[in-house]
């Protein structure tokens, strides 16, 4: 088990910005806050992969960037098996002397859940199964955002994106979303965590213990995406916390096989009120839906249920 950390506010507002501002992503777009966070909560020298999608287009459009790191971008599906590689070189070269034994570098894979939950999930589970010693974060905004609001198999059921459409035929997407936090802790590797970016300490904290681990690690954070999720730019903290407090998205860890769960509401809040809030959901409030709205209620108390048995388990 990784020891306890705690975040210092000070020494995170003291900090160099290591993403500048001037980026193109959008307002309220989850995705910058995030990985200032994450870049705030690396100590050291650290590489970073990203994937094709809206951090990476909008980050570095020619010939601008906003990285202050050494940064890759790699294709839409093999992040995780670039930033092995270089992984593998670094060792290779601190073997044969040419970077001294003592320096030591983070490396960090970047994707969205389409690249993760489906176009790189191979390539993901490759890097975990060789072993190599880095950290993959999904920036999870539920849907392919970049190019125009697809449906990915991290969308949730019933929500209305531009190849889920709601309509005579199919009330939004019809499959639950794939448990992508849970295939990532199956494969028995040292640190598997969800996050959300209203609790800064939480995710900060876990980004800490994510590259404290002697191994490969992965953080699935709730990245919301104003136009994709069809809400106003200033709700984005108000959302994430609403995940949480719905027990939509539980903030939880898989820490060398022993389930945390980090955040248990006072009061489980209905996922209505997380869903009302969301344009993309607006057609489940109608009567013709209902029994989509009470299976999708059934579906996460049995989620939550079972978290919580797993962390009693031990």
């Amino acid at each position: 088990m990784t020891d306890r950390i705690r975040i210092n506010l000070k020494d995170i507002v003291n900090n160099e910005e290591r993403l500048a501002p001037g980026h193109r992503l959008c307002g309220g777009c989850g995705e910058p806050t995030i990985m200032r966070m994450i870049l705030h909560a690396i100590e050291g020298p650290v590489v970073i992969s990203t994937a094709t999608g809206c951090l990476e287009v909008s980050t570095t459009v020619y010939p601008t960037t906003a990285w202050q790191v050494p940064w890759i971008h790699s294709a839409f599906e093999n992040s995780a098996t670039t930033i092995s590689g270089v992984e593998a070189a670094y060792k290779a070269l601190k073997r044969s002397g040419k970077i001294p034994a003592d320096k030591e570098i983070k490396f960090l894979a970047v994707g969205g859940d389409g690249a993760s939950y489906d176009i790189g999930f191979q390539w993901i589970s490759g890097a975990l199964e060789r072993g190599h010693k880095l950290v993959y974060v999904c920036l999870n905004n539920e849907a392919y955002m970049n190019t125009g609001i697809q449906r990915s198999g991290a969308t949730p059921k019933g929500a209305n994106t531009t190849t889920s459409p709601v309509g005579d035929v199919i009330p939004g997407k019809t499959q639950w979303r794939k448990p992508f936090t849970r295939i990532m802790a199956a494969h028995d590797i040292p640190y598997v965590a969800q996050a959300a970016p209203h609790n800064y300490r939480d995710l900060m904290t876990k980004v800490k213990k994510a590259f404290a681990a002697d191994g490969p690690a992965v953080l699935n954070i709730l990245a919301p995406c104003p136009r994709g999720w069809r809400t106003e730019s200033d709700q984005t903290m108000v959302l994430t916390k609403l995940a949480a407090d719905t027990c939509y998205w539980p903030l939880y860890e898989v820490d060398h096989g022993k389930t945390v769960v980090n955040y248990k509401p006072r009061e489980k809040k209905p996922v209505a009120d997380w869903l009302k809030v969301q344009g993309r959901f607006r057609h489940l409030f109608r009567p013709a839906y209902a029994s989509i709205l009470e299976e999708i209620q059934a579906r996460i108390d049995q989620e939550w249920e079972r978290l919580l048995k797993e962390e009693a388990a031990g």
